[in-house]
C-alpha cells in the first residue's frame, strides 16, 4: 500500500462516517465499525512508515486534511481535526538532515508549502526547519538568552505603522481627562517593523560527521540557538537599524536628558550615581535593571558602599553556585563585551552601562526559520546558515538611561 492508496481508502471511510453522522437516525454500531476501520488503517500506515528504513522509498507524506471529522460522536456535531504538519513528519526530518549534512536536495513535494496555518514572509530559498527542531531551538533560546527572555515578543505585520499604545496598552478611568505621563508617551510615538534576515552560520565540519537522525536532532538546535541568541542579544543593544534590528544604543528618540556621562571619579562614587543616575529614574520606569559588562560590575560596582559604609553593590551566591548581582536594590544583568564595552577598555564617550526595562523593547518575529546551503568562494568551502525573519525596535524611548564613560572630571548631563 502506497500513500495514494492509503489516502484514497481513508477518504472513502471518512465519507461513510460522514453519511452515518449526518443521517436522521444515527446508527451507533455502524459508526463504531467504520471508526474502527479508520483506526486500523491509520495504525497499519504508521507501522509501515516506522518499519521502512529507506524513507526515500515512500511515495509521499500525509498532507493537510481540512474538514476531516473527528472519530468521536458528540450529539451529531462534526469537529474539525487539526491539519497534519508535513514538516513534522519522519520523512521530512530525514530529508532535512540529508540536506544539511550532505547537501541532498529537498524533495519537490516539500517545497513552496506553508508549514502552518500562517504564511511565512520570506524570499529565501532553502529548507524549512522541521517543527520538532524548531520547538527545540525555541526552548534552547529560552534557556540560553537572558536578554532574549526579557524583551517583549511580538508577531505583527511588517511595514505597518503601530502606535505604541496599541502594543503597550495602558489603562485609565472612564472620563479621566488627564492621562498619566507614561500614557502620553505611549500615545505619542509610533513604530514600524520591517522584514530583516538574521543569519546564523554553522560550520559544515560540525555537521558532516553526523550519521543518525537522533544525533543530528540533538546537535543542530543547540548550535543554531546559540548563534541566534548571540546575534539577537547583540542586536538588541547595538543593531544599526539598517538591514537589521535597531538597538537601544542607536535609538535617536531617547531623550538627551536620559544620556548621562560619568567621569572616572563619578563612576566610582555612590553619591554621584545617586545624584546623576538614580535621581533621573522616573517612578514609572524604576522597575528596570542595569546592563553592563562583567568586568565593569566586578571592577567598579561590586563592593561599592554608601557614606555610612553599607554595601550598595553586591553579589548574592546561591547554593547551586548561581550568582545574582545587585546595585542599590536593582538587578544587574551582565552582558558580553561586544554588547556593552567594559569600563576599562571603553574610550571616553562610549556607553558602559544601560538602565531600563527590556519590556520597553520589542522583537517582532514569527520564529520560523529556514536553512540555506551556500559556498564560500573565498576558501571554496560549503557552509550552512539558518535564517530568521526578525526586526526589533524601542517601544518607549523614555524607558532607558544611557550611561557613558567620561574623562577625569565630571561632565554634567
Amino acid at each position: 500500500m502506497n500513500f495514494e492508496q492509503y489516502l484514497a481508502k481513508r477518504n472513502e471511510l471518512l465519507n461513510k462516517l460522514r453519511e452515518i453522522n449526518g443521517a436522521d437516525a444515527f446508527d451507533q454500531a455502524a459508526f463504531d465499525e467504520v471508526k474502527g476501520q479508520i483506526q486500523a488503517l491509520d495504525a497499519e500506515w504508521e507501522a509501515r512508515c516506522q518499519a521502512n528504513a529507506d524513507l526515500e522509498a515512500l511515495n509521499g507524506v500525509q498532507p493537510r486534511m481540512e474538514g476531516v471529522i473527528d472519530l468521536s460522536r458528540d450529539a451529531g456535531q462534526e469537529t474539525p481535526v487539526e491539519p497534519v504538519d508535513i514538516f513534522d513528519s519522519a520523512e521530512y526530518r530525514q530529508a532535512f538532515m540529508n540536506y544539511v549534512t550532505r547537501g541532498e536536495a529537498i524533495p519537490d513535494r516539500f517545497r513552496n508549502t506553508d508549514p502552518t496555518h500562517e504564511t511565512t514572509v520570506t524570499t529565501y530559498t532553502g529548507a524549512v526547519i522541521p517543527t520538532t527542531l524548531m520547538h527545540e531551538m525555541i526552548r534552547e533560546m529560552k534557556d540560553r538568552g537572558n536578554i532574549w527572555n526579557k524583551v517583549r515578543k511580538l508577531n505583527v505585520q511588517g511595514g505597518v505603522e503601530f502606535p505604541i499604545i496599541d502594543l503597550v496598552p495602558a489603562a485609565s478611568w472612564i472620563g479621566e481627562s488627564s492621562p498619566s505621563y507614561d500614557q502620553q508617551v505611549k500615545a505619542q510615538y509610533k513604530v514600524t517593523f520591517s522584514y530583516y534576515g538574521l543569519e546564523c552560520k554553522i560550520a559544515q565540519s560540525l555537521l558532516s560527521s553526523v550519521v543518525s537522525l537522533k544525533e543530528f536532532e540533538d546537535m543542530f538546535p543547540v548550535l543554531a540557538a546559540e548563534a541566534m541568541i548571540a546575534a539577537l542579544e547583540k542586536g538588541t543593544f547595538n543593531g544599526s537599524g539598517s538591514g537589521q534590528m535597531k538597538g537601544i544604543l542607536n535609538e535617536t528618540r531617547i531623550p538627551a536628558g536620559n544620556t548621562i556621562t560619568l567621569s572616572a571619579e563619578d563612576f566610582a562614587s555612590w553619591s554621584s550615581w545617586k545624584k546623576k543616575v538614580f535621581a533621573k529614574m522616573k517612578k514609572a520606569y524604576r522597575k528596570g535593571e542595569f546592563f553592563m559588562a562583567q568586568g565593569t560590575f566586578d571592577g567598579y560596582i561590586d563592593g561599592m558602599t554608601d557614606t555610612t559604609g553599607q554595601p550598595i553593590g553586591r553579589v548574592n551566591y546561591g547554593i547551586d553556585g548561581g550568582e545574582v548581582y545587585r546595585f542599590a536594590g536593582k538587578t544587574v544583568e551582565t552582558v558580553e563585551d561586544d554588547v556593552i564595552k567594559p569600563y576599562d577598555s571603553a574610550s571616553e564617550g562610549d556607553v558602559v552601562a544601560v538602565f531600563g526595562d527590556l519590556n520597553c523593547y520589542a522583537v517582532n518575529t514569527n520564529l520560523q526559520m529556514k536553512v540555506v546551503k551556500w559556498t564560500d568562494n573565498d576558501n571554496n568551502k560549503e557552509k550552512t546558515k539558518a535564517i530568521m525573519i526578525v526586526d526589533g525596535k524601542v517601544l518607549d524611548p523614555y524607558g532607558f538611561l544611557i550611561i557613558k564613560k567620561g574623562g577625569s572630571s565630571a561632565d554634567e548631563s
